[in-house]
């Protein structure tokens, strides 16, 4: 399972980083830090480039809001060293569920389990 292993990571690049990504984080990358999720942050020497390391799938829905801000330089400081405040009426992150059983499906929906009697449509019928 090795070979077949390190030969999927040399051409796939969506199950985790790729050789060639390994060796890029291993020559110039320095660790920033880690989230919740096992996701890791890197940036270069000078702080120029920075880039992620998903933990399994690639799946940027699953970067939180303070590291995506540190990704794209909205900050200067990653949430390591400067956390960001957060409201007492904030939801805790979410990866992006649509394509799921998990995805919100309103009310009528007929992917919800218990049907909705509609009140509000009244269906024509000729005389």
């Amino acid at each position: 399972m090795g070979i077949l292993n390190t030969l999927l990571r040399a051409v796939t690049w969506w199950n985790g980083q790729t050789l060639n990504t390994q060796f890029w984080t291993w020559r110039h990358g320095t660790k920033v830090g880690e989230d919740a999720e096992g996701n890791v942050f890197y940036q270069s020497e000078g702080g120029k480039r920075r880039w992620v390391i998903y933990n399994g799938e690639a799946e940027a829905s699953r970067v939180s809001p303070e590291w995506h801000g540190w990704l794209h330089h909205t900050f200067d400081a990653p949430p390591t060293e400067a956390p960001l405040k957060h409201k007492a009426w904030e939801k805790p992150h979410q990866e992006n569920l649509t394509g799921t059983m998990l995805a919100y499906a309103p009310p009528g929906s007929i992917r919800r389990p218990e049907p909705v009697e509609r009140s509000d449509y009244e269906a024509w019928q000729p005389e």
